[in-house]
């Protein structure tokens, strides 16, 4: 299941989501004209991006930043997104870029007058707190009336992230050093979780783990990936038995066991209540679909 979704939120200014949850490589194509700034977030996975028709590369790997900018010449996205891989773009026009940073322009580089006319290339990694801003825009589930203005707001405080440099500031002043630091183990029991997925840990024994109370690590967990903790692990698992059945290595019995369901019956209904049909269904279609 593969989502590519470009948010126009002004005539200059472009939001960007893929989602390529798929098993084949996705490739995304969009002709840019020059004077535009281009941010790629790579959230998860892999990405790659191709020049001068794949004679020049730069990848992406996950929790990694890309930024680029050429006066001279316009620089067409060719992205090439790996399986199992998220990204984000932001695409801006110079001048309204310029505009957002005018009272700060020599604070950051390529800004300054005496670079304004140089290509800037960049490549950083995602703080996280910029985790949870990029999660909450691949996660946006608020009503349709309000989606231009929530991803403007997020891609603002995303860019704000990015350039933001605290100058004198220590451990206690810094804002950023509790969200940073608890988005850090919210990370982590997301790990956790994945690797117990037969048998998960209660929300104690999880919060426990990773060092905050229940309260913090599920007000945490929805900031962060959108969804309750078990929430989250359902569609995790799900996901899961559908690429063991797509395999074709496991029967429906021993999919369901290997993601921690005792008796066929609760796998059934669980995979029913996910995908609209029952394994068996499931594994005829695609069977039906491989042999046409």
């Amino acid at each position: 299941m593969s989502t590519n979704e470009d948010v126009i939120l002004e005539d200059d200014f472009i939001c960007m989501r893929f989602k390529n949850d798929s098993d084949n490589l996705q490739v995304i194509e969009r002709d840019l004209t020059h004077g535009v700034m281009q941010f790629h977030f790579v959230l998860k996975g892999k990405g790659r991006f191709l020049f001068n028709q794949g004679a020049y590369d730069i990848q992406v790997d996950e929790e990694s930043s890309l930024t680029l900018y050429n006066p001279q010449r316009s620089l067409p996205i060719h992205l090439e997104i790996n399986t199992n891989s998220w990204v984000v773009s932001v695409i801006i026009s110079i001048k309204k870029f310029h505009e957002l940073f005018s009272t700060e322009a020599e604070f950051i580089p390529f800004l300054n007058k005496e670079n304004i006319d140089r290509k800037h290339y960049t490549q950083g990694n995602i703080t996280p707190s910029m985790s949870v801003v990029l999660y909450q825009i691949m996660n946006f589930n608020l009503h349709s009336s309000v989606k231009k203005l929530y991803y403007k707001a997020k891609v603002y405080e995303l860019l704000s992230l990015l350039f933001n440099k605290p100058e004198d500031t220590d451990d206690e002043s810094c804002p950023f050093k509790t969200d940073e630091e608890e988005t850090m183990k919210i990370q982590q029991a997301k790990d956790i979780l994945l690797k117990n997925m037969a048998e998960p840990p209660t929300l104690q024994e999880l919060a426990d783990k990773i060092g905050l109370n229940i309260k913090k690590l599920k007000q945490g967990f929805k900031q962060v990936y959108g969804d309750t903790v078990y929430g989250f692990l359902f569609d995790y698992k799900m996901e899961y038995a559908r690429k063991l059945l797509d395999s074709g290595t496991y029967n429906v019995n021993e999919v369901g066991s290997k993601i921690g369901y005792s008796t066929a019956s609760h796998f059934i209904a669980a995979f029913k209540k996910k995908f609209g049909t029952t394994p068996k269904k499931y594994l005829m279609s695609v069977n039906s679909a491989t042999s046409n």
